[in-house]
């Protein structure tokens, strides 16, 4: 399968270069408010939207992890990025060790908000239905956003994060990507990889918290470590944005 080059933004003009991938419930705006608080003069850092998401909400694709992951390579060819660390939120967090497996030169780093693990994320029963039926239902979306931060906001917040979520993807990718990203497993192939790997997780998250990234990449990768945000559930770049970019910098700044 060959890339092709998604549509996407870069900020900053620093030597340490970053791609960032967003969430299943997000295009590239989910990280409006986190940009706001990074240094551009240190890093450069390029904003991609996944096919069926954004800008690219009406691009054919088969709308699966590999094809993201090959996607954002093209990206980085595209603006002449040999090496480059890589952010994956959430669902993205399988594209990016996927990306590591595909460029093992090129990836310096991995950097996973509340990522899904290379084990995937197995759903079953009532589950599985709910997740299914937020492509189409937006009660449904609603009903995870609130679950995944801990019910700790408020309806406006709920709604403007559904809206956006809606307004901003095809419904046909959303329910694709969901099997791509759930069904999978290749931790085989991640185990002992030294790469060093960032997990940002949020206390708040009873999915993807502190407890999962304990029993899946801090098993399989031996240079990851863990950051907790107190105040964060799932959506940090939408919660805890300015804590969330601090975490980023230092992580990147050490590489540097």
């Amino acid at each position: 399968m060959t890339g092709q080059v998604i549509p996407h933004e870069v900020q900053g003009s620093g030597p340490e270069r970053a791609l960032l991938l967003h969430s299943w419930f997000g295009d590239r705006s989910s990280f409006d408010q986190m940009r706001e608080h990074l240094n551009g003069d240190t890093f450069s850092s390029a904003f991609l939207d996944c096919r069926g998401y954004g800008e690219a909400m009406d691009a054919d694709g088969a709308f699966t992890m590999e094809e993201v992951a090959e996607d954002a390579l093209a990206v980085a060819d595209h603006l002449g990025w040999e090496t480059f660390s890589v952010i994956g939120h959430s669902m993205n967090g399988v594209a990016a060790q996927l990306m590591l497996l595909d460029a093992p030169s090129r990836v310096r780093s991995i950097i996973g908000i509340s990522p899904v693990a290379a084990s995937g994320f197995p759903l079953e029963g009532e589950s599985w239905e709910l997740f299914a039926g937020a492509a189409k239902n937006p009660g449904n979306r609603r009903a995870i956003i609130d679950n995944t931060t801990g019910g700790r906001h408020n309806d406006a917040w709920l709604d403007a994060m559904v809206s956006r979520s809606v307004e901003r993807s095809s419904a046909t990718a959303f329910r694709a990507y969901l099997d791509s990203w759930s069904r999978t497993d290749f931790h085989e192939r991640v185990k002992d990889n030294p790469t060093p790997v960032l997990l940002v997780a949020g206390a708040n998250d009873p999915a993807l918290g502190p407890e999962a990234m304990q029993a899946t990449w801090l098993q399989w990768y031996p240079n990851a470590e863990l950051e907790v945000l107190q105040d964060a559930g799932h959506f940090a770049p939408e919660e805890t944005p300015k804590a969330l970019a601090a975490a980023v910098e230092r992580f990147l700044g050490r590489l540097g």
